[in-house]
């Protein structure tokens, strides 16, 4: 019996030692995002928040925590106000939302178990893809932008729909994976990593296929926390320089998303969400809609037209 408890004790010392050393790392990547998007924004003269981007930033974050999603409700929204060109979406997407979605991660990497070499490896597998996926992004035509994130959306709205339809799969009890399922979730997650560059969100997807391989949906939340705060403060150093963004959107984001966060977090905890991602959807296919259109319709060469640049 003291063999056992000595085993015990010793893993748990392990895990311990695993997610502080996360933690550690995150919050280091989170500082010197932090520091190159500030020096970055007051060297283009971008430092002043939008303040619909704080607004924008709180509501989104608020409901993100809660499990709503982030990133389609922010497309749908700047599409609909014309915030910002269309090809500046991604960036602003990943940049915008990166310190909130570190806030996220903390919290649920601290206070949700899950098999610390899963969650890692995951992780891992998130961040390489956005690296692959960045300059394809950063490179790619404006219409094919439009296009994959016009059709993003779609697949959003419907997984939203099931969602409240109770045709989402449940899950499992399983707090880790057998080897196969493990190596499907790393290599699904270096697919999602890489699609988080177009502006598609990792959050529903993540959490479709963990539940699908049979883990335990509370389990998934640290995984697709955790591979979004690393992946998207660590890509978006790049973004942040990139022409295709406007920071004073991003700046007022995070203002708004941090607070939003720690207020879902540690003292809402739950809300009824089901009308409201039926509102998310009808929203969301709207915008979808009139990305694609502009991406069949209008023509290459003044796509960039009209930058969201001025006042």
């Amino acid at each position: 019996m003291r063999d056992i408890g000595a085993i015990a004790q010793a893993a748990l010392q392990w895990v311990m030692t695993i997610v502080g050393a996360l933690l550690a790392a995150l919050s280091v990547i989170a500082i010197v995002f932090t520091s190159v998007l500030l020096r970055t924004a007051h060297k283009r003269g971008e430092l002043a928040p939008k303040v619909e981007a704080i607004g924008l930033g709180a509501v989104t974050n608020f409901f993100d925590t809660l499990g709503i999603g982030s990133f389609a409700p922010t497309t749908a929204y700047m599409k609909l106000r014309k915030m910002a060109p269309d090809s500046y979406f991604p960036a602003i997407l990943n940049a915008g939302h990166a310190l909130p979605t570190v806030a996220q991660a903390l919290i649920f990497i601290s206070l949700v178990q899950v098999d610390p070499v899963l969650l890692i490896s995951c992780i891992a597998a998130s961040c390489v893809g956005a690296f692959v996926g960045a300059p394809i992004v950063e490179k790619s035509p404006v219409r094919l932008v439009q296009g994959v994130v016009g059709v993003a959306l779609l697949i959003a709205a419907a997984l939203y729909a099931m969602s409240n339809l109770h045709l989402m799969p449940v899950g499992g009890e399983a707090l880790s994976l057998p080897p196969a399922y493990f190596a499907v979730a790393v290599v699904g997650h270096f697919l999602m990593g890489a699609l988080m560059m177009f502006g598609i969100g990792l959050y529903a997807p993540s959490l479709v296929l963990l539940s699908l391989l049979g883990l335990n949906p509370a389990a998934a939340f640290p995984i697709m926390m955790g591979s979004c705060a690393f992946l998207m403060p660590a890509s978006s150093l790049k973004l942040v320089r990139s022409e295709r963004i406007d920071l004073r959107i991003v700046l007022g984001m995070a203002l708004g998303g941090i607070p939003a966060v720690l207020l879902a977090a540690f003292v809402v905890k739950s809300l009824d969400l089901v009308t409201l991602r039926w509102l998310v959807v009808v929203v969301v296919i709207y915008a979808s809609i009139l990305l694609l259109r502009s991406a069949l319709t209008a023509k290459p060469n003044v796509q960039d037209a009209g930058s969201a640049k001025n006042p």
